[in-house]
């Protein structure tokens, strides 16, 4: 079958270490199911992966990706929950499992023509949706959700700070936030994803780093090192910043006379349960939410999907589709 795969690992030519080629197809163990691929979504932990980060080495060569909607073996059309990972251990939270792994960390992910995947981490496609849809939903959508929902603090309507805006988790957090009733305000560099973003809903859209005319309940933080200050600056006394990524550099100042004198609050976040994942898909199912979809091209194509996810040039989801 034909696969997406990482090679060998580059922290400055990550994609000289993808391969698009043939590999065997999967054995499936007891109590996993195979879900032939319909459509599957590039996250930037493909890319992390290609760099070295967080896929060791001697687990090469891997197939990457996370997020795949597709069909059984008896016929289901599905969606594939990407947290490997067993619920009791993490005390009813699969993401709290201290071996907890995604797909393509430890197991074959989801940029092939199959997956093999426990039986429990497929969930059923919601009626009227499609396989490029669906596909979007499982990695930053997900994780989205759950900075909004289980890690946010806020229990009815709010003001929510999405920096970073045309990423996958920072655009997917700009809709669910209005889904859920939050006024938004997001940031970007770039003025045409600003104009984007409040075509997706936000009620303010202003450059990175620009001081915010209110202060703000939650905020939305994936870029990290260069938003950071923003983002501490930017809460109100007894704020909250839920952070899910980095991808601007992890290790930004703390502020922590900040932190201490306004009782800032600092959470992480990591994907969602598979609960939360049901829970994800019946809201935008009822809401009629559908993912921004920057790009659609087939499997084959996905050297050139990676090449404008490394480029940052695109404003949504990159979906690759399998016939």
């Amino acid at each position: 079958m034909l696969a997406v795969q990482c090679l060998s690992q580059s922290k400055d030519d990550p994609l000289s270490g993808l391969a698009v080629h043939e590999v065997a197809d999967p054995e499936v163990p007891d109590g996993w199911v195979r879900v032939d691929v319909r459509a599957a979504a590039l996250n930037h932990h493909d890319l992390w992966s290609l760099r070295g980060v967080g896929l060791a080495a001697d687990r090469l060569p891997m197939t990457l990706g996370c997020d795949a909607a597709g069909v059984t073996a008896d016929g289901r059309q599905v969606v594939v929950h990407a947290v490997m990972g067993d619920p009791a251990a993490g005390g009813g939270d699969e993401t709290l499992d201290p071996r907890r792994t995604l797909l393509s960390e430890l197991h074959p992910g989801t940029l092939a023509e199959a997956v093999v995947v426990p039986a429990r981490n497929v969930v059923p496609l919601p009626e009227g949706m499609s396989f490029e849809e669906a596909a979007c939903f499982p990695t930053a959508w997900l994780t989205a959700y759950r900075m909004l929902t289980t890690r946010s603090g806020l229990d009815g309507p709010g003001t929510v700070l999405v920096q970073g805006a045309g990423g996958g988790v920072a655009t997917a957090a700009i809709v669910l936030a209005k889904a859920l009733g939050h006024r938004v305000l997001c940031t970007s560099r770039d003025a045409t994803k600003r104009d984007q973003a409040l075509g997706l809903g936000a009620d303010l859209a202003v450059a990175t780093g620009e001081r915010l005319p209110e202060k703000v309940d939650v905020v939305v933080e994936t870029v990290g090192r260069a938003t950071w200050e923003h983002s501490l600056r930017s809460l109100r006394p007894g704020g909250r910043i839920v952070v899910s990524g980095a991808t601007s550099g992890p290790d930004p100042s703390a502020d922590l006379n900040r932190v201490f004198f306004l009782q800032l609050s600092v959470v992480g976040s990591t994907m969602g349960t598979r609960d939360e994942l049901v829970a994800l898909l019946d809201l935008v199912r009822g809401a009629g939410i559908r993912p921004t979809v920057d790009d659609v091209r087939p499997l084959a194509d996905a050297r050139v999907s990676f090449e404008r996810l490394a480029e940052g040039t695109g404003f949504g989801k990159l979906v690759l589709t399998v016939p």
